[in-house]
């Protein structure tokens, strides 16, 4: 049996059309090497891992729309479909889109934003607004579940709990997390006087701890921008205590914790009741002395004749004021008592003249269907009367 040849051309188009069939569409993770810019504005380079190297383009039309500096070393995470360049005999990955992961690219854009930051003066001191001594409200920008606001609410009741905490809760990582963070800052500091929740006078954005990724939300140039922006002083407390980001370096103070931000806003009570322990016997001796002086000036003028004469005045005037009190006190009495005896006269009268009073003395009163009678020619043969007696009733039938 003659086995069939095939031509160079006809493999690899069989080739071509099974490779490009089953990976028409596919992601792909690997390590950027031996890039090159052509002139064409097309980008080619070699994606690879521990024991695998495949060629990759990225053609100008798709590199114009892409966010980063590529380069050797960068790490990637690509879409893109398989082709088989037939004139060298070899397959390649066309790249539709590309986005860098993992730590390598992170900490170069991390160093690349905050030195373009700290350029522009986000950073600096002079900016920095001081903390609320004694806040009335704490406004807190974090994920409503987990250990991060449960520590702070803790710590505030157990150190200020006359504070009153109000959580706005947002995504702390991840896609949309960002535009969150932003938009709980812009929520607080758009309160008024006639909103229906009050104005916090600190707000503490925080989250707990994680890798460089995890965090990334808070290296966002939108966020710092946001809350360099801000007229509420803000605490920034993320990750852990090595940890920074740029939300730490913008804001105003920086909180190694979430627990140490909640330990800034709220003195502890035995130092405030220090505080006003101090304040209270600062005023009182304070007070003391200005009316000791006061007394002096007025022991001086008490004791001169001008002074003297328009008090005696006074004091006349005085009690002549009290007798005259006496006077129309002791006249209403005697109106009120004489009004009250008419009074009780009038009902000793009106109760005398009361229907009860006139059937003890032998009357009754007749009842036909409920309704009093006044005239015999009310009543007919057989109807049913009542007779209400001062002590008791009878019915009898009309004849």
């Amino acid at each position: 049996m003659q086995r069939f040849i095939y031509s160079v051309s006809e493999l690899t188009e069989k080739i071509k059309e099974a490779l490009e069939t089953e990976f028409y569409n596919v992601d792909l993770r690997g390590e950027v090497s031996n890039f090159k810019r052509h002139s064409s504005g097309h980008l080619y380079f070699t994606l690879k891992d521990e024991s695998a190297q495949l060629s990759a383009i990225i053609w100008r039309s798709v590199a114009q729309r892409l966010s980063f500096a590529m380069e050797d070393g960068l790490e990637l995470l690509v879409k893109g479909h398989v082709e088989v360049y037939a004139p060298s005999g070899r397959y390649q990955l066309i790249c539709d889109s590309a986005k860098p992961v993992g730590e390598g690219f992170l900490q170069q854009e991390f160093a690349r934003l905050v030195e373009k930051l700290r350029l522009q003066g986000l950073f600096e001191e002079y900016h920095k607004q001081p903390l609320p001594r004694l806040p009335e409200t704490i406004g807190v920008i974090t994920s409503p579940t987990g250990a991060v606001i449960q520590d702070i609410r803790s710590i505030l009741q157990r150190r200020y709990a006359a504070a009153t905490v109000v959580l706005y809760p947002v995504r702390v990582q991840g896609e949309g997390a960002a535009e969150e963070l932003i938009q709980a800052i812009k929520f607080f500091n758009a309160l008024t006087p006639h909103s229906s929740l009050p104005k916090p006078d600190v707000l503490i954005v925080a989250r707990g701890g994680g890798s460089l990724e995890d965090l990334w939300a808070f290296n966002d140039e939108r966020l710092a921008r946001e809350i360099y922006r801000s007229k509420i002083p803000i605490i920034s407390a993320v990750g852990h205590e090595t940890d920074f980001t740029i939300a730490d370096f913008v804001a105003d103070v920086r909180a190694g914790t979430p627990s140490m931000a909640a330990e800034l806003v709220a003195p502890p009570s035995d130092q405030l009741l220090d505080s006003i322990q101090t304040t209270l016997r600062e005023l009182s001796a304070l007070l003391l002395a200005d009316v000791e002086r006061k007394a002096l000036e007025i022991d001086a003028v008490v004791g001169s004749y001008a002074f003297n004469q328009p008090r005696r005045d006074i004091e006349t005037a005085l009690q002549r004021l009290d007798y005259a009190m006496e006077r129309i006190e002791r006249g209403l009495t005697e109106k009120f008592n004489a009004r009250a005896t008419a009074v009780r006269a009038a009902l000793q009268t009106l109760d005398a003249l009361g229907h009860e009073r006139i059937l003890k003395r032998g009357f009754a009163l007749a009842f036909k269907n409920g309704s009093l009678v006044r005239s015999v020619n009310e009543i007919q043969r057989n109807d049913d009367i009542e007779l209400k007696f001062f002590d008791g009733v009878v019915k009898l039938t009309a004849r």
